[in-house]
């Protein structure tokens, strides 16, 4: 009456106009090798941040599993990566305008 569980990413996309890699991980809990529960978790990676000087930094794939590192690799091309950059760069909020009084 063994417990056990394994993790396993049964699901890789990649999607959309920059290449976002959607991740599904499934948690399987087995008694005596039959299957007695499944779980799962769900998360998204983008190709990078922006840093205070609109630098992309890219995303850290450290953690990540060898084949969801990569689908990541292999989507991120250079062209990707600026046009990811760009939209970034395009969504920031527009600096706040001074509000000095002059009385």
């Amino acid at each position: 009456m063994a417990l056990s569980e394994a993790i396993e990413y049964d699901k890789i996309e990649v999607v959309g106009k920059y290449k976002a890699v959607q991740v599904r991980k499934a948690t399987v809990i087995s008694k005596d090798g039959k299957e007695l529960t499944r779980s799962f978790e769900r998360y998204v990676l983008n190709p990078g941040t922006l840093d205070a000087d609109d630098k992309l930094v890219a995303t850290d794939l450290t953690a990540e599993p060898t084949e969801v590192s990569a689908i990541a690799k292999a989507a991120w091309t250079t062209a990707v990566k600026n046009a990811w950059k760009a939209k970034l760069i395009a969504d920031k909020p527009a600096p706040a305008e001074s509000s000095e009084s002059s009385e």
